[in-house]
């Protein structure tokens, strides 16, 4: 997202009139969400200075200023601040067009750890802006999930959200490391990797180009 990230953290950037960061935690928070981890490293006081402001919710700083730990170790990490109950794990560089809890309701209602260790919101490759990627999931009629593979596409793109129980992480090292393919592997082959389709237009904003699509295409939808 550079040159726009030399000077603003990437969740602060304006889309619409409103920061990516709060394209997630005002759904969560209406969702009823009553605890925000927000992991931060790169101008990270200007993180923390935003967070402070946010109302309605317990929110806790996971700082990374000393190493970025990816999408694993940011869990380790912030493991311990996450209680025993479910959790959502949010990226914050896409959003969906209605911007409302509803993504996150249907998650916490279809995710039974009887069966699944993890459930991802996925986004229909055919319903999206912004995104570049051949898909990434295969997805099967009990919602399991099975990667693209050798296959040249595929049907569903991981869309930045997914629910599962926080005690996965614990007692692993706290170190730079992919969820994709250290744990999302493994589930895959046991089959405790599942999906669930978000029923809604999907916004990916990874660089200055997908940013001035998504302004075009919620000034065309008024959203």
């Amino acid at each position: 997202m550079r040159p726009l990230t030399d000077t603003c953290p990437k969740p602060l950037i304006e889309v619409g009139g409103k920061r990516l960061m709060d394209r997630m935690t005002d759904p969560l928070i209406e969702a009823g969400v009553q605890r925000i981890v927000v992991n931060v490293h790169w101008l990270a006081d200007q993180v923390e200075d935003h967070v402070s402001g946010i109302k309605g919710v317990d929110l806790i700083v996971s700082d990374e200023r000393g190493e970025v730990l990816e999408t694993g170790g940011a869990l380790v990490k912030a493991a311990p601040m996450l209680g025993d109950d479910p959790v959502f794990v949010v990226n914050t560089d896409a959003f969906w067009g209605k911007g409302d809890p509803t993504p996150f309701l249907d998650l916490a209602s279809a995710f039974d750890p009887a069966q699944m260790d993890e459930l991802l919101l996925l986004a229909d490759t055919q319903r999206s802006l912004g995104y570049g990627g051949a898909g990434d999931f295969l997805r099967a009629e009990d919602g399991s999930l099975k990667r693209r593979g050798e296959n040249l596409s595929a049907p569903w793109a991981y869309a930045g959200v997914r629910i599962l129980k926080p005690q996965a992480f614990s007692g692993l090292a706290v170190e730079r490391f992919s969820v994709a393919w250290r744990i999302w592997g493994p589930l895959v082959e046991s089959g405790r990797l599942h999906g669930l389709p978000l029923d809604d237009f999907w916004l990916h904003v990874g660089d200055p180009d997908a940013l001035k699509d998504a302004e075009m295409w919620l000034h065309c939808h008024g959203a």
